[in-house]
């Protein structure tokens, strides 16, 4: 059995380094007594620009946020011949917003993947949470360290039981070792010693037990609390060594230099044995609740310690029945009671000690290291049908149908354009082509449920158009929140209000509303002889086709259609070449409109050139967007070009929505099945099938987020973003769990 192991290790400086070396070696160990065939090796996380001297058995490193890193890995594994992929997951070791480059590592794993993860937050952020379920589905098993732990991640990651293991954080044998341990330091001779070791920082809640001395050192003046590590490499770069710094001045006002000792190390494995062996009691003062594991409180229990500490969740789990006690947040007199109780009485912290001491044994690393082997080879056992299935699928459970963001984003002025996170943002105003695609939304969304809602915004949105409208048919782009006019327009906006205005004049709810889209329609039409740009074309094409779906036998608009679309079949032939089949000498945004323009073209007028134009220049985009298993859309960071390199970051939600409007005219204008099963396919990438692997649409607001940034989701959730993501949900609707054959 081969198992390549992920994450920190050693020479590195920090727990999860420790810790991958000790489950490692407590593996070998374990596989060496039980005569297991076991070859493991190590890929290691660095922080991009550091190295280390690695050992032999750590075979290749990843850049933390460097994604070819990722991807080169994933390959390495695959061709490796091994049998499991062991992750350890904490926040902070994987590249890119809360680790999500990490998951372009699993999503191309062939083997199974068994994941323990260090840290379960109760209330995640939206990236935590969306990497956290992904690691999930990627994993065929999930090791936590604390029974709560399991409850998170069925309630809060709704991640099945029948994944999730309780494997105890490992502790050393100190049985075995005793004969090597080193004598204690001879400052503490005589002394009764508190410790707190681990990584310095803040949240370690130092200043409780500093505070806590002086009613300690009145009733027993040979106390010692020594504080044993180094401060924590992130806080070290941002903020130097301030917080040390204020511990020791807190120490000097206090006047408790000869009770405290701050010992700015980091041990080996065996001085950190020695220290615990040799302390009577050991105080872990956390501030913060939220920590479900703490290799620092395991190994106080194992090393005998009689441990204090602060309610954490692991603290309430590992120092139940008695195996210690408990203070609340930032009481130093309650901590204080204890030490001093303990210290009064001797039996009792002899018995706190032996409690602590006997329950290591049960976790000692080379039990744990069984445990972990016991878990990978019921995972490869061949016949195992509870395996969890290689690439787990995630589970797209499609929400329900809202538009409580859109209607947060609407005034009684008109749709805002944008939002900062969840919240309007007046600043930007209000802008056309926002108000108009509502008016989409809206349509599809009444004709699927009539409800009072939509027809009260397609209200709103159509005065904003009438307002923004000009003598001569044109329209005013924006409007600020004082309402002063910005004379600025585009072939974009102004197709965008006709295809608007069409679908309203097919689908109007109500007569006067159809009487004024269809004023508002024909008034507009001398400006289409106007247009330069293909964009306009195409979305003026697509509003004469619901007009025509209405009045098909208006000659005129049919003209007009053939008209336009002739435009944009020159503008293809001019461009075209034996590698470039597009209707512009670049691909920006918004693409798939243009094939899906002519689809209509041709759906209407039966042009067989229409139709021809349609599928090269469709072909040509998904060679472009579908390179993998899911959507990968042209970002804005930089256009593609002829012949040149693109940048796929940052992708936009109009582009899927346009893609997924591309399949359905394919699928209409043909009747081809193909392009109906590539709808909800498109639709996806909404959910997480894009090449972030991240979700876009947020469960708690009911949005969309405005893109797919290189290392993150922008968290913004603006109007344009949202009305793609409605639409496109409306359109793929009716294919929800389809297959076309």
């Amino acid at each position: 059995m081969k198992v390549i192991c992920i994450g920190n290790f050693p020479p590195r400086q920090c727990g999860i380094a420790t810790f991958t070396e000790n489950l490692v070696k407590a593996m070998l160990e374990a596989a060496k007594i039980h005569a297991v065939s076991l070859d493991m090796e190590v890929i290691a996380m660095n922080d991009c620009g550091k190295s280390y001297d690695y050992p032999p058995l750590v075979k290749n490193v990843i850049r933390n946020n460097v994604l070819d890193d990722y991807i080169r890995m994933a390959t390495y594994i695959n061709h490796s011949g091994a049998n499991i992929c062991l992750l350890q997951h904490e926040f902070g070791i994987y590249g890119g917003e809360s680790g999500v480059l990490l998951l372009a590592l699993l999503r191309r794993l062939k083997i199974p993947v068994i994941s323990t993860f260090h840290t379960i937050l109760q209330k995640p952020s939206f990236h935590q949470h969306e990497v956290m379920r992904r690691i999930a589905a990627y994993s065929s098993r999930i090791v936590v360290m604390n029974s709560l732990a399991i409850g998170f991640l069925q309630d809060i990651y709704a991640v099945p039981a029948r994944k999730i293991y309780c494997i105890e954080h490992g502790v050393p044998d100190f049985e075995k070792d005793q004969a090597d341990l080193l004598p204690a330091p001879s400052n503490w001779k005589n002394r009764k010693v508190m410790l707190t070791f681990g990584l310095i920082g803040r949240s370690k809640g130092i200043e409780t037990a500093i505070r806590a001395l002086p009613a300690i050192v009145s009733k027993h003046p040979e106390i010692l609390y020594v504080v044993l590590g180094k401060t924590h490499p992130h806080i070290l770069h941002y903020a130097g060594e301030e917080y040390r710094e204020s511990l020791q001045m807190m120490v000097k006002e206090m006047n408790l230099e000869a009770n405290v000792q701050l010992v700015n190390e980091y041990v080996d494995e065996l001085e950190l044995m020695s220290y615990l062996r040799s302390a009577d009691l050991y105080v872990t003062p956390y501030l913060n609740k939220a920590q479900i594991t703490s290799g620092t409180l395991s190994y106080a229990v194992g090393g005998g310690c009689a441990v204090i500490s602060t309610p954490y969740w692991h603290a309430e789990e590992l120092l139940a029945n008695k195996r210690g006690h408990l203070f609340d947040f930032g009481d130093f007199k309650g901590l204080s009671e204890i030490v001093n109780r303990l210290l009064d009485e001797p039996e009792q912290l002899l018995d706190l000690q032996t409690r602590a001491y006997d329950y290591g044994k049960t976790i000692s690393w080379p039990l744990i290291g069984k445990a972990y082997l016991n878990l990978f080879v019921s995972v490869i056992l061949p016949g195992n049908h509870t395996l969890t299935p290689i690439h787990t699928k995630m589970d797209i459970r499609y929400p329900d149908f809202s538009i409580s963001h859109l209607v947060r984003l609407t005034d009684h002025t008109g749709l805002l354009q944008h939002a900062r996170s969840s919240v309007p943002y007046f600043k930007a105003g209000y802008c056309l082509d926002d108000n108009a695609r509502a008016i989409i939304v809206c349509l599809l969304a009444w004709n699927r449920k009539n409800e009072p809602v939509y027809l009260d915004l397609i209200y709103k949105y159509l005065a904003y158009l009438t307002f923004m409208q000009h003598k001569d048919g044109s329209y005013a782009n924006y409007l600020t929140y004082g309402h002063t006019l910005v004379d600025e327009t585009s072939d974009d906006a102004f197709g965008r209000v006709y295809w608007s205005l069409g679908m309203l004049i097919q689908n109007a709810p109500q007569d006067s509303i159809f009487r004024l889209g269809l004023e508002l329609f024909e008034y507009s039409l001398p400006q289409i002889d106007k247009l330069t740009h293909t964009r306009g074309f195409a979305n003026c094409i697509l509003g004469l086709y619901h007009y025509l779906k209405r009045f098909p036998d208006q000659e005129k608009y049919l003209m007009l259609v053939k008209k336009l679309a002739d435009k944009m079949c020159d503008n293809y032939l001019h461009h075209k070449k034996k590698n470039w089949h597009w209707f512009e000498d670049k691909m920006t945004y918004d693409n798939g409109i243009l094939p899906a323009a002519m689809y209509r073209a041709y759906e209407i007028t039966g042009e067989a050139v229409y139709l021809q134009i349609a599928d090269e220049s469709r072909i040509f985009l998904e060679s472009k967007c579908l390179k993998g298993n899911w959507l990968s859309l042209i970002g804005n960071r930089r256009w593609l070009h002829l012949d040149q390199d693109y940048e796929m970051f940052a992708q936009q939600p109009i582009d899927a929505m346009a893609i997924i409007l591309l399949y359905e005219s394919a699928w209409k204008a043909t009747g081809q099945k193909e392009y109906a099963n590539k709808i909800p396919y498109a639709f996806d990438w909404f959910f997480g099938k894009n090449d972030l692997n991240i979700s876009l649409y947020n469960a708690e607001t009911k949005g969309c987020h405005d893109g797919i940034e290189e290392f993150n989701v922008n968290l913004n959730q603006g109007a344009e973003s949202n009305i793609a993501y409605l639409i496109s949900w409306l359109i793929t609707e009716k294919y929800f769990g389809q297959a076309f054959e």
